[in-house]
């Protein structure tokens, strides 16, 4: 059995969200952090909603897989460097945001940047489009590398969110099992 831990981005995933879809899907394998800083966020409370959510999981008896998307990948590979002998089977990166980028988020340049993507102690995939606005290719490219990341280019759906219209988007759930099952 596995609990699947969704980490999305600034402000949560919106109804139409390929993130929100998948935890319909799941039903009680899903679990969605609860940040208090939603919409001003504050990469602590981020992390300690992830720890939250994972000692749930755990306590359970449960493996842990992470699916986090733009923001949100900044908060999981934070909370993964520091996790330590922890049942995290893998974690789906999606569209993590260049933190140098004109476009990173204002409300998040307090806390979300100036963090080092180091190797993560799982395996990992790295979602990125060849025409997101927050990131560049060659930047997702690079943060790959830096975590020890599959890098998966899925052509050009923008920021891979509710705008990219790819409502329960099969792909992502492909991409999704080669880290549920690598």
């Amino acid at each position: 059995m596995v609990a699947y831990v969704t980490i999305p981005g600034i402000g949560g995933s919106g109804e139409e969200h390929w993130q929100t879809l998948w935890e319909h899907q799941w039903g009680a394998a899903a679990v969605r952090i609860a940040p208090k800083s939603w919409s001003q966020p504050d990469l602590v409370d981020w992390v300690a909603a992830i720890e939250w959510a994972v000692n749930d999981a755990e306590a359970r008896d449960i493996d842990v897989v992470l699916i986090a998307h733009s923001l949100g990948c900044w908060a999981a590979s934070t909370w993964l460097t520091g996790a330590a002998g922890l049942r995290v089977r893998g974690v789906l990166l999606v569209a993590p945001p260049d933190q140098a980028g004109d476009a990173f988020p204002a409300e998040a340049a307090s806390t979300f940047v100036g963090i080092e993507a180091r190797m993560l102690p799982c395996p990992s995939v790295v979602v990125a489009s060849t025409n997101d606005p927050y990131c560049r290719l060659d930047v997702a490219e690079g943060l790959a590398a830096r975590w020890g990341s599959l890098l998966q280019v899925v052509g050009e759906l923008g920021h891979l969110n509710t705008a990219s219209n790819l409502g329960d988007w099969p792909r992502g759930q492909e991409l999704l099992e080669l880290v549920v099952r690598p």
